[in-house]
């Protein structure tokens, strides 16, 4: 199946396949693979999804959306552990809190209880 879409401004040809319980998405020159569970609905296949976790060159935790910064709960030059909090960001009036994903010691903090950041924004470095 080809699907032709629109994304912000650009033209993307989509081309899905199933074959032998895999269904490929092929977006441009990139494609990707899931293995299909085999569950059909009116001829939609539903595929479970493996997205390889990223691996981080820089130690940094950056801002998934944009919001504003209310709580900080480590200073520079502090240890912390795995799944520790560490920052408090306000979006859309809910409170998402930043968690750490492994251990080690924060080396700066880059910004400020009440600032506003954009999405993607470097918020603390770490070691």
């Amino acid at each position: 199946m080809k699907l032709n879409i629109n994304i912000k401004g650009k033209k993307k040809i989509i081309e899905i396949q199933e074959k032998e319980g895999k269904v490929k998405v092929k977006i441009g020159k990139k494609e990707y693979s899931f293995k299909s569970n085999g569950y059909k609905k009116e001829g939609i296949s539903v595929a479970q999804t493996n997205i390889p976790k990223k691996k981080f060159s820089k130690k940094e935790i950056k801002a998934p959306i944009a919001g504003t910064i209310t709580k900080i709960f480590v200073k520079e030059q502090q240890a912390f552990k795995k799944n520790q909090k560490i920052v408090s960001l306000s979006a859309m009036k809910m409170e998402n809190e930043i968690v750490s994903d492994f251990q080690g010691t924060i080396k700066s903090i880059l910004v400020k209880e009440s600032q506003k950041v954009k999405e993607g924004e470097i918020l603390v470095i770490l070691e």
